[in-house]
């Protein structure tokens, strides 16, 4: 579908897939409480587990201090912040009091935003716990639902979650916005991740079929994800789960990335992928 389509579906209540720098997302109007359960129903999700909601600018949608605007930075781009919310329905936060957001680093996500008068609520476009998609053609795989088509994903795993709603910030989910690179732009340090709930951040996540088995180093005559450097890793990691889910094999090795920068992601998502 083309940019114009989209822009139209959305405005008129719909659920379509749209491109970002991480992986595609399920988007449908934040506001619309009515298109945040058709996202629920499509995906299989827990209505309990929050969405994070996207937007040009998402100072509208969320309650500002000096640590976020100090985040604000790195937007566009792989971060999202959780923040105490306003306006934005119980059903997009789970009925909490925070609701996480970011500023996507894709040109048509940045069109489809600028071309709305609404923030976009938008997890992976893919079922619940199953691989996130990277290309048009992963949700498709996935999902009954029109997908505007940008490419594959440039970055490949899903942004750092960073919750600033407490005393003290904390990251709840890995990203390509490592904690080093969070800690100078904040000027204090990290916290502990505590226990709030934020998205992808179940023990058991972005699972394909075939059983996931983290190794050093992969045995001969296995399907495996070699080690590469950390980006190259990142950018690659669900399409190359799908393609190994794909040969109909029972076990995927999956070699562990070395735990530098997006590295830590990476770890982070093949460790979810492997438990059952």
């Amino acid at each position: 579908m083309t940019t114009l389509s989209t822009i139209q579906v959305l405005r008129a209540g719909g659920v379509v897939a749209i491109p970002t720098e991480t992986v595609y997302g399920l988007a449908g109007n934040a506001l619309d409480a009515g298109a945040v359960r058709r996202i629920f129903e499509l995906k299989g999700r827990p209505a309990a587990h929050p969405l994070i909601v996207h937007a040009s600018d998402p100072r509208p949608w969320a309650l500002f201090n000096a640590q976020a605007e100090a985040l604000s930075v790195f937007w566009p781009g792989p971060i999202t912040l959780v923040l105490p919310r306003r306006g934005v329905p119980d059903e997009v936060t789970g009925g909490r009091d925070t609701v996480a957001v970011r500023v996507p680093a894709h040109p048509l996500a940045l069109e489809v935003l600028a071309a709305i008068d609404f923030p976009l609520a938008a997890p992976s476009a893919n079922r619940f716990g199953e691989v996130s998609p990277t290309t048009a053609e992963h949700v498709r795989a996935s999902l009954d639902v029109p997908v505007l088509d940008g490419g594959p994903c440039l970055v490949g795993v899903e942004s750092t979650i960073v919750d600033l709603s407490g005393a003290a910030p904390c990251i709840l989910r890995p990203g390509a916005i490592d904690a080093d690179a969070v800690e100078l732009a904040l000027g204090v340090p990290l916290v502990a991740a505590s226990s709030t709930p934020a998205p992808g951040t179940l023990p058991s996540h972005y699972a394909p079929r075939a059983e996931v088995v983290l190794v050093d180093e992969a045995p001969p005559g296995g399907v495996a994800l070699r080690r590469r450097p950390p980006v190259e890793y990142a950018r690659a990691l669900y399409a190359d789960l799908r393609a190994a889910d794909a040969t109909g094999t029972s076990v995927i090795y999956a070699e562990r990335c070395d735990p530098v920068g997006i590295g830590i992601a990476v770890n982070d998502r093949l460790l979810r992928a492997s438990r059952r």
